[in-house]
């Protein structure tokens, strides 16, 4: 049973946004009192808190699609959709956000990191909102845009002030068990440890966390054993603790050897940018189980060589507890040592967001077809007015043709080379496609059709009862006149005939 998890893929679907509404005020002797559609709600938003209460990924690996709340329809008499329910997800501190390319999107190292990974989807404004002095009572309201909708991937790196590193087998977990109240897991077999495991430790007055992570073999930074599980955990610690296994009865391992394969994967693995090298942070090393008479011997023939090499070497056993207390208290000064330097360094400059000048809201793609060019718009507003259209109504269909009008997107056709009847798309993907008429200007002040309707657009085919009388009137005149064609001919025809006879 899985009771520990650091990485996991989140299946992500933040709140779409309500509808907005078309409504007219009616009253009493005011039979059409004008729009009075209210706007639909905003989606929730899907927020990740970092929490120094929760440890592990572990509910997120059980249930890994979450999704927020829709926004809630607009109504008449100027009443706005409810907005959707927003959905909070607690986080272990220290986790790593990335996409589904792997790039970083925030990491959450300290508590109470709030970062909002999946926006939810803008409300529709209803035709209350949309009216102005040229089209006061507008036939139509903007739809709600979809929340958006994709995978992140959580990574978990353990935040602690100290790590435990060495082989499997080495103490590692007998130690934190000895210097702290944690209660791993001990075994006498390779990879006992599986995740990392975290204890308090108090020395004196100083108070800090340490870190027994999974052994480390030959290879790890290449992802052998449980290398890259392992490393991942020691990225964040301030000091490393070299646990050498001086009883060992493996045949062509010693401490010295040891030692140097631990010290060559650490080098190996790449910390992240603005981050101390691991082997350049203050490192101990501790030599295990001497509390074994050849372990003693061993460690006294070791000793020389590490404390030549720059270490400084205690001697321990987790079974008596002798030499524990110099190491807690040696790790509690550099654990002090670092605290106070970083309480002693300047503040980060504060990053001030300065406005940029005019950005080009959308861009124009040549595409080759098998009919022609394409033209393809992108850019986030054509994209969102395409979401926010009710296609089945002309009037909303003619005021996203200005919307784009003013935008500047039928100069940027032009300069593409787009001619009429061009095939455009807006959007990635299939998105929108339609056949483009430079024709369609913005005329909302001439506008005096019914609402709901755009007399520039020719989009419902059935003709007015109008355009049937004409149409009929058209064909009876049109077989009256062939009737008259027809007469004139048999008459003259007749007459040629009598004056034959003649």
């Amino acid at each position: 049973m899985v009771t520990f998890v650091d990485r996991v893929t989140l299946h992500l679907s933040a709140g779409k946004g309500g509808n907005g509404c078309v409504s007219v005020k009616r009253e009493k002797f005011k039979p059409l009192a004008g729009p009075d559609g209210g706007n639909g709600g905003h989606g929730g938003d899907i927020i990740l808190v970092s929490d120094p209460q929760v440890t592990t990924l572990l509910s997120y690996h059980h249930s890994p699609h979450r999704s927020a709340g829709n926004g809630g329809f607009g109504m008449g008499d100027h009443r706005s959709g409810a907005q959707g329910e927003p959905l909070e997800l607690q986080v272990p501190v220290g986790t790593v956000v990335k996409d589904e390319t792997g790039e970083v999107l925030v990491d959450m190292a300290t508590p109470g990191i709030r970062f909002v990974v999946a926006p939810g989807g803008q409300g529709g404004l209803g035709n209350a909102a949309l009216a102005n002095p040229k089209r006061k009572a507008p036939g139509f309201a903007l739809l709600g845009t979809p929340g958006w909708e994709g995978d992140v991937q959580l990574e978990l790196k353990t935040v602690a002030d100290v790590a435990l590193v060495g082989f499997p087998s080495a103490g590692k977990s007998s130690l934190i068990a000895a210097i702290s109240a944690a209660r791993p897991k001990i075994a006498d077999y390779p990879f006992t440890t599986l995740h990392p495991n975290l204890g308090v430790v108090q020395a004196g007055d100083a108070r800090y966390t340490v870190a027994d992570v999974p052994g480390l073999i030959e290879g790890a930074s290449e992802g052998k054993g449980l290398g890259l599980e392992f490393l991942r955990h020691v990225e964040r610690c301030t000091a490393l603790v070299h646990v050498l296994d001086c009883a060992t009865l493996e045949p062509g391992r010693d401490p010295i050897s040891d030692l140097d394969v631990i010290l060559a994967e650490l080098a190996a693995y790449p910390v992240p940018e603005g981050q101390i090298p691991l082997l350049e942070r203050p490192q101990l090393v501790a030599l295990n189980k001497l509390d074994v008479p050849e372990a003693k011997e061993l460690a006294d023939l070791v000793r020389p060589e590490l404390e030549q090499r720059g270490f400084r070497v205690f001697d321990i056993s987790t079974v008596s507890r002798d030499g524990l207390r110099q190491l807690t208290f040696a790790l509690g000064e550099i654990v002090e040592e670092h605290r106070a330097a970083l309480a002693a360094a300047p503040a980060p400059e504060r990053v001030v967001i300065r406005p940029q000048g005019t950005k080009k809201d959308f861009e124009i793609r040549v595409e080759g077809g098998t009919y022609g060019n394409i033209y393809r718009i992108l850019g986030d507003k054509p994209v969102r007015w395409v979401q926010q259209t009710d296609f089945q109504n002309e009037e909303a269909v003619g005021f996203l043709a200005d919307r784009l009008e003013k935008l500047g997107v039928e100069d940027g056709l032009f300069k593409a080379g787009a001619q009429a009847g061009s095939t455009v798309v807006i959007g990635a993907g299939d998105g929108i496609v339609f056949d483009w008429h430079p024709s369609l200007g913005s005329a909302a002040e001439l506008m005096t059709a019914p609402r709901g309707t755009d007399p520039r657009l020719d989009l419902n085919p059935r003709r007015t009862t109008s355009q049937r009388r004409d149409r009929y009137h058209e064909r009876m005149d049109a077989k009256a006149e062939a009737r008259a064609e027809l007469e004139s001919e048999r008459i003259a025809a007749t007459r040629g005939e009598d004056e034959d006879e003649s």
